[in-house]
């Protein structure tokens, strides 16, 4: 990250994360800010490039918080320990603008690079280094390292209901608790956690692969993909999110180990979003020990639901008498 304070007490961050949508921007102004003491409209962001931060790694897997925060932190605090003389001489009531204005005319550096990189100590997978193991026989893959800096999770619950006629089902509610350690930025993260819940929702009911193969004959030519596009392949929509949705993030977290103890959020919670498979195939167990009778009664809580459950799929699994006909 590039950090410059200007005489007049704004700061302008460059940094070599990419902005999507996902609030990498607001994040690292209210690093900045917070570093510095002074409201977030007083920081600026450029927009990411090479000739301001070169060398950059990709945005992703929900790190660039993690990283460029850390960067644009390291920048602040060399330009701080630069400006510190000058705030023990002016005093604890002499304001950013005031300093950095003396540090102009005094011709102090109010620039800085910061970088920050995780510490391979802590965290590095080997995959050559043989597994060990462990007492019962099974592979113990901990003396590879850790894959990972820092471990988050969540929990989540949710009440769907299901048409057994049609196969259609609808969320009703959904409760999801996930650890985000101290947030820099609650509103972002929740919806990130709320974001990330409807794309795995989406992932094990919607969005289905049809591909020309021995099951789908009347695609053709064989191997083609006929959900190519979003008229065929569907995507949760406004009409799929849950009636009501509950995030709350957990409290008291530390994590060291990131920029303001905070962790990463975006792909996450992704996986929180197969509770809503899961609640349909608990529903349709439901529907099958109603529709079973005798003898096949006892098949009503043992049966493949394979993911995504479609209408088709629910439709089907419910085993009732027109699904016998099928």
């Amino acid at each position: 990250a590039l950090v410059h304070l200007y005489a007049d007490g704004t700061v302008l961050v460059s940094h070599g994360g990419t902005e999507m949508g996902q609030g990498l921007h607001t994040k690292v102004v209210q690093v900045a800010a917070k570093a510095f003491g002074i409201p977030a409209s007083h920081v600026h962001i450029a927009e990411t490039a090479t000739d301001k931060v070169a060398n950059t790694i990709a945005s992703a897997a929900s790190m660039s918080t993690d990283l460029y925060g850390m960067a644009t932190l390291d920048a602040c605090r060399q330009i701080l320990a630069r400006l510190k003389p000058l705030r023990e001489e002016m005093g604890d009531s002499a304001s950013l603008k005031q300093i950095a204005t003396a540090a102009f005319f005094r011709r102090i550096d109010m620039s800085a690079h910061g970088f920050f990189k995780i510490d391979d100590k802590r965290c590095g997978f080997d995959f050559d280094v043989p597994a060990g193991k462990l007492a019962d026989g099974t592979a113990d893959n901990s003396v590879k390292g850790t894959p990972f800096n820092y471990f988050t999770q969540g929990v989540g619950c949710c009440e769907v209901e299901i048409d057994v006629l049609t196969g259609d089902h609808e969320v009703l509610q959904v409760d999801l608790l996930v650890d985000v350690g101290s947030s820099i930025n609650p509103a972002l993260d929740i919806g990130q956690i709320e974001g990330a819940f409807v794309q795995g929702m989406g992932w094990t009911t919607t969005e289905e692969l049809i591909w020309a193969d021995s099951d789908h004959r009347w695609v053709q030519p064989p191997g083609r993909l006929l959900t190519a596009g979003p008229g065929a392949y569907k995507l949760p929509s406004f009409n799929d999110t849950p009636r009501k949705f509950n995030v709350g993030l957990m409290a008291g977290v530390d994590n060291p180990f990131a920029v303001h103890s905070s962790k990463a959020v975006g792909e996450p919670p992704f996986f929180l979003g197969a509770a809503v498979f899961f609640a349909i195939r608990e529903a349709i167990a439901a529907a099958r020990a109603e529709h079973l009778a005798g003898a096949a009664a006892g098949s009503a809580s043992g049966f493949v639901l394979n993911s995504p459950a479609t209408s088709e799929r629910i439709r089907m699994a419910c085993a009732d008498q027109f699904a016998a006909c099928a």
